[in-house]
């Protein structure tokens, strides 16, 4: 009998056993070595903040159960194929936490050699902020900031670090997150020293203020990329002051869909690919900021969320690792 992490309602989580399916010829069957919490996104499940409107589109490949709860959520994985096609092979899968687990051989991407498993479980986060720069589509020399530190801006700061020329800053209130600015490549500051007349500003804070700031340090002509979700939250945004003035853009970017200039000829799995390629680097282990048994999930991520704003990945460990 296997065991899965599930939140019971808003605010209560707990462990509950699992029957695995038999396996079919085209299945495999994984054990799972480490699973990632992205403390944006699941504290918003966890504190059943997922309106209604968006539960079909909030909902993770395998997901059992449905908003607020009961509802097993989660699609950061990393294990170890033990039946079926891919035998032995480390792979990553957008499968909740859960000690083992039986999916389509197509639902799996195996990780590269170069790649340690226990970094592998950013794939999902960094395939985001792949996405994220494809919309954005950044210029050599441009001059950058990405607002919000958390683990999916801290990931496109070290994307668009690798930009020949261009000048980035990480923008957080967070003034600890100069750490992490730094073991990414990138500049930091906070919102009121951040530079001005910027090319393209990426917002990740998920607040109004981060938005109002954003917008604000554009130069004429500039793009503000939105990547915060928001949940059942009503944003203000000033679109009065410098927005018509300076003739700025406020662009969307969703993870489910392939950006425009990329959607003909590349999907999910090469977006996936691009950043299982880029994790080799390790700069991107300034992205896990806690760990825990997977045993004790359901005591550390409550703590996480409530008392721990500056943490980005929670890394669970299981009994094999």
């Amino acid at each position: 009998m296997e065991r899965a992490f599930w939140l019971r309602a808003p605010g209560e989580c707990e462990l509950r056993p699992v029957a695995l399916p038999a396996p079919g010829p085209d299945d495999v069957v994984v054990r799972t070595l480490y699973s990632g919490v992205s403390r944006g996104t699941e504290s918003l499940v966890f504190r059943g903040g997922v309106p209604a409107s968006q539960h079909a589109v909030m909902r993770a490949p395998f997901q059992e159960g449905e908003f607020p709860g009961p509802v097993k959520y989660g699609y950061l994985n990393v294990g170890v194929v033990e039946q079926g096609p891919l035998t032995g092979r480390t792979v990553f899968c957008l499968y909740p936490h859960q000690t083992r687990y039986v999916v389509p051989a197509s639902a799996v991407t195996p990780v590269p050699d170069d790649v340690p498993p226990a970094r592998a479980i950013l794939a999902g986060t960094v395939e985001t902020a792949v996405n994220a720069v494809w919309d954005a589509a950044p210029h050599v020399g441009d001059r950058i900031a990405v607002v919000g530190a958390g683990m999916v801006g801290a990931s496109v700061a070290r994307v668009l670090a690798g930009i020949p020329a261009a000048h980035v800053q990480l923008v957080d209130v967070d003034e600890s997150k100069a750490t992490l600015a730094a073991a990414l490549g990138v500049e930091f500051a906070t919102p009121a020293a951040a530079g001005g007349d910027l090319d393209l500003v990426v917002h990740a804070s998920a607040t109004d203020a981060g938005l109002a700031r954003s917008l604000e340090l554009l130069a004429r002509e500039g793009t503000v990329v939105e990547l915060s979700w928001y949940g059942d939250r009503r944003v203000s945004v000033p679109l009065g002051e410098w927005f018509h003035s300076r003739r700025l853009t406020l662009r969307s970017s969703q993870v489910g869909t392939v950006a425009p200039a990329r959607g003909t000829r590349k999907g999910y799995a090469e977006r996936l690919a691009v950043a299982l390629e880029l994790l080799a680097d390790p700069a991107y282990d300034a992205l896990v900021t806690s760990e825990c048994r997977f045993d004790d999930l359901p005591v550390a991520l409550p703590r996480l969320i409530s008392d721990e704003p500056s943490a980005l990945c929670l890394r669970v460990m299981y009994d094999s690792t």
